[in-house]
């Protein structure tokens, strides 16, 4: 069968991504069928429409892999637009259409009812090879675990089971794309949450045990990466040292394959190893992107973080005295936020030298989180509530106009402090950035 996947993703805001999820969707597919990808950060409407014309494809997939931006004080919604994606392609072919990926996974009933896919699949994205067996077969695909075919379900299926295989491909248009644009391409080293941070969607998603990729396999695909001319990688995992041992086997491994390329992640400033970020660097390690959140004690417990104050300041003093470019992000406003924890956590952030930071102020309110619970507990939201459309937890005793001007008075004139994603702006230093060579995420250039 022919098969076309389709990212729909055209955020550039920091920098555009890779679409990593649809490699792992292709290699799910056996190789008696043709895939080709469509991925609209490096496609027009216009060679989208000639693929729909000329190769005519018998089943696309579509990833759902964000609702929203996230960001309430720059909120964008995706929904619609994915909805304008199907609805073009219906007029244009006779392709069965599949929805999925992690934001389809969070609100599955109420996406599928809008977007009038002929199919969508919860969790992760391997069933699609099931479910284009399924099709060819002439058989019913809705009796594979979170395939379904019309709304009313929202259940889950179990953490898929089989391997995972990611079919890179660096000849194809959309790889050179993010190549020639920085040169940032990524990697996934797990899959699953172990944490369990009030507001976060992620132990749904992916569930709430890790599921560990060989070092060696994940090394062998960073060698792959940097031949096909990456020259940075990030680490897509929620937490990439929220299980230290295997962050020491990868890093280990990138050294011993022969990685020349920096690399970095997001972290969780937990206890680690005295010499963690010593080793870390030694292994090529350039970036650290901390998910601090608050610095609080009260924000942190309530936040239900696995760290405290000083954890934090030490996870940061040890990854600057080994050269590592720190940044941590900052959520204000959750359940218990007031001026006297907002002023707490700016006192605090203000020791934190050297570093870039971002600050997000309202925290979106999703299904599946602890957050959604204590929002339903005090009224904020009805069970009815639909959260399609963003919704954000507004504390009680301070307001997110409040929370604001009081990051922003704090920040004055600082390039290091940053409210949000930095939008168009940021993005548009960004591409000029690496326009003229450089590469990376580049946030560091603003730390002093």
């Amino acid at each position: 069968m022919r098969i076309l996947l389709i990212s729909p993703n055209t955020l550039t805001v920091p920098y555009p991504v890779y679409p990593i999820g649809l490699d792992y969707v292709a290699g799910s597919i056996r190789d008696t069928h043709q895939v080709r990808i469509a991925d609209m950060n490096s496609s027009t409407p216009g060679q989208l429409d000639d693929l729909l014309k000329n190769y005519t494809p018998e089943i696309i997939g579509i990833a759902c892999r964000n609702i929203d931006n996230t960001d309430e004080g720059d909120c964008r919604y995706f929904i619609r637009s994915y909805q304008q994606l199907v609805n073009h392609i219906r007029g244009r072919c006779r392709a069965i259409i599949v929805c999925g990926g992690a934001g389809f996974t969070i609100m599955p009933d109420r996406i599928f009812a809008e977007l009038g896919a002929d199919y969508g699949i919860i969790g992760e994205g391997e069933r699609f090879g099931r479910l284009v067996e399924a099709v060819a077969n002439g058989q019913e695909p809705t009796t594979i675990p979170g395939v379904i075919s019309s709304p009313g379900t929202n259940e889950l299926p179990p953490p898929w089971p089989g391997k995972q295989v990611r079919a890179f491909r660096p000849e194809s248009s959309h790889a050179r794309f993010y190549t020639d644009k920085g040169g940032m391409l990524n990697l996934q080293t797990k899959r699953g949450c172990a944490f369990s941070c009030i507001y976060c969607p992620y132990p749904h998603i992916e569930g709430k045990k890790h599921r560990l990729i060989d070092p060696g396999e994940v090394a062998a695909t960073a060698k792959q990466l940097q031949k096909a001319g990456a020259r940075y990688l990030f680490i897509t995992d929620s937490a990439f040292n929220s299980d230290i041992k295997h962050s020491l086997s990868v890093a280990r491994a990138f050294k011993k394959a022969g990685l020349s390329i920096p690399w970095g992640g997001f972290f969780a400033p937990i206890k680690l190893p005295d010499d963690y970020f010593t080793l870390m660097a030694d292994c090529g390690l350039a970036h650290v992107e901390f998910g601090t959140e608050a610095l609080a004690e009260a924000m942190l417990t309530t936040y239900k973080k696995p760290f405290r104050i000083k954890d934090v300041f030490t996870a940061h003093a040890r990854a600057r005295a080994a050269g590592i470019h720190t940044a941590h992000y900052f959520l204000l406003g959750g359940p218990g936020e007031s001026r006297a924890t907002i002023t707490e956590s700016l006192d605090n952030i203000e020791k934190l030298n050297r570093a870039v930071l971002f600050f997000f102020i309202g925290i979106r309110i999703y299904p599946w989180t602890a957050l959604y619970d204590i929002a339903l507990q005090e009224e904020k939201i009805r069970p009815r509530t639909n959260l399609l459309e963003p919704v954000f937890y507004e504390a009680d005793d301070i307001d997110h106009k409040t929370i604001c001007n009081m990051v922003t008075t704090r920040a004055a004139d600082r390039l290091n402090w940053i409210v949000g994603s930095g939008g168009e702006k940021s993005a548009e230093i960004v591409k000029k950035l690496h326009d003229r060579g450089f590469t990376g995420p580049l946030w560091e250039h603003l730390a002093h």
